[in-house]
């Protein structure tokens, strides 16, 4: 895809949310394996001091804006993006597809127990969807070989990584070659929401923009992280100005 549009030297496409479920069903078809990653501001930010991830997300076969703050930065430096492309609405897309269509599954991340529950939920709402496996993101060198193993044996078709960013992304750039898979995602904390263990926004407060910040409300780890999005501002803002 080459309608790409750069944010603070991140690459973004941009696409709507079916026109980006319509690319991936396309790929899905096919036997090349295909890499996605929906970063946010956070995201964006951490890659200015992290080579490594904004290297990754450059290396993805699409990158779609999740979150409004980029949304925001692409207009104020005329680059304007089609609209935000949450990671969690594209996940349940891809999933009701792949129940339609018999795409099979591996969850992969979360504390232990979540992908399990996503699982057992995912199965409950979309009675054909075919989860092959599942595995938390918990673990060390020699169980990480294992899930590797388990995934090369098993070959499924869409492989969904919530190990968080950065660390869903580098995994992912490391490992996704001797991967079986069609398509391989970043999810970010997708899977705690669909085990319920984490509330998304009201949709009121996610038309108005503001699910960044009902997470940091209800959400306390996210405390931790959240001057990344001052931040995030600021570096665009300079951007702008130098641009200017």
């Amino acid at each position: 895809m080459d309608n790409k549009v750069f944010i603070l030297g991140v690459p973004l496409q941009s696409v709507s949310l079916d026109e980006a479920v319509a690319q991936v069903s396309n790929w899905l078809q096919g036997d090349v394996t295909r890499l996605v990653f929906t970063p946010n501001a956070e995201i964006i930010a951490l890659a200015q001091d992290n080579a490594a991830l904004k290297q990754a997300l450059a290396q993805a076969d699409l990158t779609v804006p999740d979150g409004i703050g980029v949304v925001w930065a692409a207009h104020l430096l005329g680059q304007p993006l089609k609209g935000r492309v949450p990671g969690i609405e594209l996940l349940d897309r891809l999933l009701q597809m792949a129940a339609m269509d018999n795409y099979s599954v591996y969850l992969f991340g979360g504390c232990p127990g979540v992908a399990a529950e996503a699982k057992r939920r995912l199965e409950e709402r979309y009675g054909d969807l075919n989860i092959v496996g599942f595995h938390h993101g918990y673990f060390d060198a020699e169980e990480e070989k294992k899930v590797q193993a388990e995934i090369q044996a098993l070959r499924p078709d869409i492989l969904a990584v919530a190990l968080g960013a950065p660390k869903q992304e580098l995994w992912l750039i490391e490992n996704v070659g001797s991967l079986p898979v069609k398509l391989a995602l970043g999810v970010g904390g997708s899977l705690d929401v669909i085990a319920g263990k984490v509330k998304r926004a009201p949709l009121l407060w996610r038309r108005l923009g503001l699910e960044w910040l009902y997470r940091i409300m209800t959400d306390r780890r996210r405390l931790k992280r959240a001057w990344q999005l001052p931040r995030f501002v600021v570096m665009v803002l300079k951007a702008k100005y130098r641009k200017a």
